[in-house]
């Protein structure tokens, strides 16, 4: 459990908020408007209606108390960059400034952020490799080069043990998990048989996953 700030209670920081406090967090939520926080207030330990680009506002916060301090403000980049730097002068451990550009992020990097979040880029990267293959069911991006991608077995693997198939050394990619019905069962052992009824989890390089892909197709 962690104790998070959220300033910015637009369409993302309502989502982060439910989010994190379904997750066992201690959630704390300022925003200039009260009509954006009356909805969650089921959902935090405290809500601040305030102007976090003043100074003082931020000071009776208690920054330093923190373990993250999530800057979600979407609309106005200025607030967004003056509320980064003020949450870090003022002792914010941990500082993740959200972005729309990268122009915007380099700013907020250079002025304390810690890291910077581009929501909806990110989802739009996530769809766009989802819908453009027809075998992708989920897609998370580790880096430039890996990916986690969740896929039907090939026909081939169907009866057979991950071990038989020695499917590192022939594809070049690991099973982290299976996932059936939406119920995922993680790490299965090298003696685990693949069945035709349920979806696999593998991480690769995107080349590797790419040509495993078009055996599918």
């Amino acid at each position: 459990m962690k104790s998070i700030l959220i300033i910015g209670m637009g369409r993302f920081g309502r989502h982060l908020c439910r989010n994190l406090a379904d997750l066992g967090n201690q959630v704390m939520i300022v925003d200039e408007k009260e009509e954006n926080l009356e909805e969650l207030l089921p959902y935090v330990i405290s809500a601040k209606i305030g102007d976090c680009t003043n100074e003082a506002v931020l000071k009776s916060l208690g920054i330093a108390n923190f373990d993250i301090c999530f800057i979600c403000i979407g609309t106005n980049f200025q607030s967004s960059l003056e509320i980064t730097s003020l949450v870090k002068e003022l002792g914010g451990r941990c500082v993740v400034s959200k972005a729309n550009r990268d122009i915007h992020a380099k700013f907020l990097l250079r002025n304390g952020a810690d890291e910077v979040i581009y929501p909806d880029r990110d989802i739009a990267e996530k769809l766009a490799v989802r819908y453009s293959a027809n075998h992708v069911f989920d897609y998370v991006e580790l880096t430039e080069e890996y990916s986690i991608y969740e896929i039907p077995p090939l026909p081939s693997w169907v009866g057979k043990s991950i071990r038989e198939l020695d499917i590192r050394n022939q594809y070049h990619i690991s099973i982290l998990g299976t996932k059936e019905n939406g119920r995922a069962k993680l790490m299965p052992g090298a003696a685990y048989v693949i069945r035709d009824d349920e979806h696999l989890m593998v991480i690769g390089k995107k080349a590797d996953v790419d040509h495993l892909l078009k055996k599918l197709s």
